[in-house]
């Protein structure tokens, strides 16, 4: 800051010619020589000052103070003399007004002295007498550690309340940002706090000042009662529970936060209290402010008890009399009755109406009317008092007030931020036709089938999506969609670990996008200590620009269970697919396989334990010498509204198929498969996910037993996340006690998902099922059995031991010894997370197994009780 006292004695160029260094010595000193206005001549201006007070320093550039300054100056050396007369006067009072209106000053005068030439005419020195306001330095809050500063900040930002660093003071903000303050700690709960502010100097310089908030939280007001007063209909705990924030203390407040009173979520409660009676009929229900009883304080003090006494005015209830429509041109009244569902005698309820409100809006909106509002004109009409008199209750007649606005079309649909993927794999899932009618139910159905696609960052919210009426063209619309690309092109080099595939290295480039045009490329190469996958496969979601479907895949894979046997597969597979209605598809699949199983675990599989089961031998393909070909034609139907690939949050998806093998190849079976899986907002971060599915397959033909590669299992980061894979089903329990598989299962999952913070998600799982042979039926129990040898102890318990039976043992039998519960259950927590590298949700799974009776681990051991591991992908 510089220090300077100036006066503008004389001008040129426009530029003052000389400043003094303090205000008393240039009041007093006399003015230089020089050029004299013609004597003879009226008052002149002769000195224009700017004096600042208290101390002559100033925290404004001059030059700020001149731009506001419009009275001109004198300029002696150019002969250029301004008179000084009404016109000077008003001009200088303007000056006066533009200058206090900058909100710098705290106080401002001009004063004008006179001060004569030698030739007589009267000069005039004009002083512009300025005192600046302080300005804020440091801005500080004390006393309490509830004080969320950012959170203030952004209050402030949203009221447009400024209190700058380096912004003058202005004792207005202040008293508003006391208010801020207090109503935060009110949110809180600090209902009795108390605000107070205070302005410091600083000794860095002149007008410099520190501002204080102190805080005085007061005790934390907690509810302990809900008394709700005038209410006769409507009991106290049904109008407490349609309050979300105000809510008494109960046991489980620690978790959920409720109990302390918040003066601003009141207003939210009473709403929803008046619209549940407005749903019941009550139309004229009203609740006023509570009052506030306080019980007592606790020990501490920190904690004052209260009771809310809350005045409830219910009025009476009504039943609809007339329901009757109006400005209602495009749509008929017949048509818009059945939408409503209120009927002349019912009980009124507002739910009805709205309902009845949002799928005329939809109604409206498929035809191009988007302008489209109603509202319910209400007219009360009292019980009447005499038999004649009228309607025996209160009754009112609803009119729908329909205001239809015009009918609107398409100019012109525009796609912003697509850098890689072309206009036309967009424009082909878009439902809107330019020069069509602007459906907004298909701008809904179209930005649903874009979320699907995965391309893009997910359209939510109306967010991304611009209508704006054509410039200078009648009932015509633009829009446009602004979309932000997702990498879906992926070259991956990494490693991981798997439940599945154990440790593993992958190489691979994978794209649901390929080169913009919405084809999908994987070329995939995977080895892991468990498993070795090698893939190429392609699909073309729009066959020869059409809505057809075309895909191939050929892979080989092989996939070696722990201690039993090695499954390898080599084939290929030919889609095609054709849209049914909306989100359906049908697809035919024909698939050729050729399996081999190797690497038997002589311990398990010794031929002298394999003979003593025909099925087991026949399952391992031991007859075929380890060999089949499995040639099937697959028809399937998908029906998907899952609005998001990856992170989920809302949708439907029905798949059914059946599998038809024996068309060629050494194989031969039926293969039905059914699931229903589904997605339920419940909160803005939070949705409920659940899926089932039941499989079932049966041999026919040449074909008597279920091949191993076949035969179905759960168990798994995908069915059953705290078991191995393929540890749940049929076991072998004459030998080895390995898993065979059975014919049947049945599955089920439930999922609580919770957003933490952008692709990182916490999901509460619960996952049951079971998996029965040929022969059983689903059951709630099954019996639980031991191997015997008449001349042997037992020697062979799922429950407590793996010791196995001897390949020399002699024939034995199976005995009973309880009952256990046939589904199998698992239950626990997952961080799930989006890992780019692998372009799949990561997992970290934490499971605990509370019926885990008769299963073992692929190692033949007890399942765990509780088990921790990570996967890739998500269950379904």
């Amino acid at each position: 800051m510089s220090r300077f006292f100036f006066v503008l004695a004389l001008f040129l160029a426009s530029a003052f010619a000389s400043l003094d260094a303090s205000a008393g010595q240039a009041a007093g000193a006399q003015p230089a020589a020089g050029r004299q206005p013609p004597a003879g001549s009226g008052p002149v201006i002769r000195q224009t000052e700017i004096r600042f007070h208290p101390v002559n320093e100033s925290i404004i550039e001059p030059q700020t103070y001149l731009y506001y300054i419009q009275t001109p100056f004198t300029r002696e050396s150019e002969g250029v003399f301004v008179p000084f007369n009404e016109t000077t006067e008003k001009s200088l009072l303007d000056d006066f007004k533009r200058l206090w209106a900058t909100s710098f000053l705290d106080n401002l005068w001009i004063e004008t002295l006179d001060e004569p030439y030698d030739n007589g005419v009267v000069g005039k020195r004009v002083i512009y007498h300025m005192e600046e306001r302080p300005r804020v330095k440091i801005v500080d809050y004390t006393g309490s550690t509830k004080v969320e500063r950012t959170k203030i900040d952004e209050k402030m930002k949203e009221l447009g309340v400024s209190l700058r660093l380096d912004s003058f003071l202005d004792q207005s903000v202040v008293r508003r940002v006391q208010g801020i303050v207090k109503s935060f700690m009110a949110d809180k709960g600090y209902e009795f706090a108390e605000v107070t502010s205070s302005v410091e100097p600083l000794p860095s310089g002149p007008k410099l000042v520190k501002v204080v908030f102190d805080v005085k939280e007061g005790p934390k007001v907690k509810v302990r009662a809900l008394n709700f007063v005038g209410n006769t209909a409507v009991g106290d705990g049904t109008l407490g529970r349609q309050m979300k924030s105000t809510k008494a203390k109960s046991w489980l407040s620690f978790i959920t936060g409720k109990g302390v009173y918040q003066e601003a979520k009141f207003e939210e409660d009473a709403e929803k209290i008046v619209e549940y009676y407005r749903n019941k009929g009550y139309i004229a229900a009203k609740i006023g402010q509570p009052e506030i009883k306080v019980l007592e304080d606790s020990v501490d003090k920190e904690t004052r008890w209260v009771q809310l006494d809350i005045p409830v005015d219910e009025g009476p209830r009504y039943r609809v009399g007339e329901f009757k429509f109006d400005g209602n041109k495009v749509v008929k009244t017949e048509f818009l009755e059945p939408i409503f569902k209120m009927k002349k005698g019912d009980w009124y309820t507002e739910k009805n109406i709205r309902k009845g409100l949002e799928k005329a809006r939809e109604l409206y909106g498929g035809g191009g009317y988007f302008e489209f509002t109603g509202y319910p004109d209400l007219e009360p009409v009292a019980a009447a008092e005499g038999p004649l008199a009228g309607p025996a209750q209160p009754t009112v007649n609803v009119t729908m007030r329909m205001q239809e606005g015009e009918q609107y079309f398409v100019n012109r649909i525009t796609f912003i931020g697509n850098t890689t993927t072309r206009d036309n794999v967009i424009r082909r899932e878009v439902r809107l036709v330019e020069g069509g009618v602007f459906n907004t139910e298909s701008l809904k159905y179209s930005v649903k089938r874009l979320n699907q696609l995965g391309y893009f960052k997910p359209l939510e919210n109306g967010q991304g999506i611009d209508v704006q009426k054509t410039p200078n063209s009648k009932n015509q619309v633009d829009v446009t969609l602004k979309l932000e690309e997702q990498n879906r092109n992926q070259l991956t080099f990494g490693a991981g670990v798997s439940q599945f595939e154990g440790f593993f290295g992958q190489l691979s480039f994978q794209t649901a996008n390929f080169l913009g045009r919405g084809e999908a490329l994987t070329v995939s190469l995977q080895v892991g200590s468990r498993s070795e996958n090698y893939q190429i496969a392609f699909s073309e979601p729009f066959l020869f620009d059409r809505n057809i479907t075309g895909g191939v895949d050929v892979y080989k894979r092989t996939l070696r269970y722990i201690d039993q046997f090695t499954q390898e597969a080599t084939g290929g597979n030919i889609t095609s697919g054709f849209p049914l209605a909306g989100f359906s598809r049908m697809f035919m699949t024909y698939s050729y396989e050729a399996v081999k199983v190797s690497d038997l675990n002589p311990v398990y599989y010794a031929p002298e334990l394999v003979q003593r089961n025909p099925y087991l031998a026949d399952s391992l393909l031991i007859g075929e010498g380890g060999q089949r070909t499995i040639s099937k034609v697959t028809p399937s139907f998908v029906h998907n509204t899952v609005d998001n690939p990856i992170f989920p949050n809302s949708g439907t998806r029905l798949t059914g198929s059946i599998d038809f093998a024996g068309l060629g190849g050494n194989t031969n079976f039926t293969k039905p498969r059914f699931e229903f899986a589904k997605f339920i907002p419940h909160t803005r971060r939070t949705s409920i996910g659940f899926r089932t599915q039941v499989e079932y397959i049966r041999p026919y033909g040449s074909t008597t037993s279920i091949p191993i590669t076949e035969s179905l299992y759960l168990g798994g980061e995908y069915t059953i996340r705290g078991y191995d894979i393929r540890s749940i089903g049929p076991r072998d329990t004459i030998n080895t006690g390995l898993v065979l598989g059975g014919n049947k299962s049945m599955l089920f999952n439930a999922e609580y998902l919770i957003t933490i913070a952008g692709p990182v998600r916490l999901v509460l799982f619960y996952d049951t099922g079971q998996v029965r042979e040929i022969g059983q039926r689903f059951a709630m129990k099954e019996d639980v059995t031991e191997t015997v040898d008449p001349n042997l102890p037992p020697i062979f318990d799922p429950f407590t031991t793996t010791q196995l039976v001897s390949p020399n043992a002699p024939p034995t039998f199976q005995r009973v010894i309880g009952q256990t519960s046939a589904f199998k259950t698992s239950t626990g927590a997952e961080i799930r997370f989006f890992m780019p590298v692998l372009n799949v949700p990561f997992r970290l799974i934490f499971a605990m197994n509370p019926q885990r009776a008769g299963v073992l681990s692929n190692s033949l051991r007890p399942a765990k009780e509780f088990l921790f591991r990570f996967a890739v992908g998500s269950t379904f």
